[in-house]
Parts: C-alpha cells; structure tokens; sequence
C-alpha cells in the first residue's frame, strides 16, 4: 500500500536531494551544518552524485514513493589506503515519510552493496546523542556504539550533546 523503490541515485536526483537536505536543515535537530553554513547549489549537488558514483567505494541510495525521491542515504570511503576498508554513511529522509520503514530499507540497500563489495569491510556513522529513533534503528541492524565525542556538538550556548560513532562490520 506503501510501494517504495530503493535505487541507486543519479545525476537527475539532484534537485530533489538537494530539495531534502534544505528541509532537514531547516528542522535544525540532528545535523552539524547549519541552515546558513549550507551553500550547496543544483551544478555542486550533481557534481558531487558524479563523483561519488564513479568511485567503486562510495555510493547513494535514494528512496521513492510514487516516483519522487523522499530520501537518501550517501556512503563515502576515505581517500586513504590504510582506511579504504571502511566508510561512513549518512542519511536524510522528508518528515512526513519518516516512522514507516525507509531508513531500514536504505540501510539494508547499503549493507547490501557493502558486502558485495570486497573492499569494504566496517560501515560506520556518526549520530547526536539526542536522536534516539535513529540509534535505536541502528543497533537493531546490527550497529554497535564504538565511542563517544562528549559534548563535541555546540547546539546552541550552554547546550552541548555527545557524537556517538557506531560501527558494523560486513
């Protein structure tokens, strides 16, 4: 009743992402950038899928209701030999579309091309204390917390919460 794609992202999912990533910034809950630290433009977006996909260690999903993206979850790999093996992802979904599964549907599109990806041997990804749905998502995948930067997020004056690094191996 709820039909939603998971695919591969491409040049032409680019407004629509970047669309999101604007929505998600404005709720300003669980993300570092700030709504006026985001400059991204269509060209920057596009560029950005381009080069993630030409490298056989990174990749985007996004998620699709209806044939319109209403999310997305981007998994990049280090530049460096001694840490190929691992990546980190992030993941972004519109409001009204949250609680109904496509996080774990993603992360699963994720795990997936992980494993059958021989140079990829740990997922990691970093969370804000405070987003308790999203951690608790993760560990029921298989996540485990692998430590904390204490008060390594400035919220606001006087409010601080802790990143919390998790990590699976596949």
């Amino acid at each position: 009743n709820n039909p939603i794609t998971i695919r591969v992202a491409h040049f032409a999912d680019a407004q629509k992402m970047l669309e999101i990533q604007r929505e998600v910034l404005a709720e300003d809950l669980f993300l570092i950038t700030t709504t006026e630290e985001f400059q991204q433009t269509i060209e920057g977006q596009q560029s950005w899928i381009q080069t993630k996909l030409a490298n056989d260690h990174e990749i985007i999903f996004v998620a699709e209701h209806h044939n319109e993206v209403i999310g997305w979850l981007a998994f990049q790999s280090p530049n460096r030999k001694r840490l190929a093996h691992t990546g980190s992802f992030g993941m972004m979904i519109q409001k009204n579309h949250r609680g109904q599964g496509i996080g774990k549907r993603l992360i699963e599109a994720l795990l997936t091309w992980a494993v059958a990806n021989p140079a990829i041997e740990k997922v990691c990804l970093g969370v804000f204390s405070t987003n308790v749905g999203a951690i608790a998502l993760y560990q029921k995948m298989g996540f485990i917390e692998e430590g904390r930067k204490i008060n390594e997020i400035k919220v606001r004056d006087g409010e601080y919460v802790d990143d919390v690094l998790m990590y699976k191996m596949v």
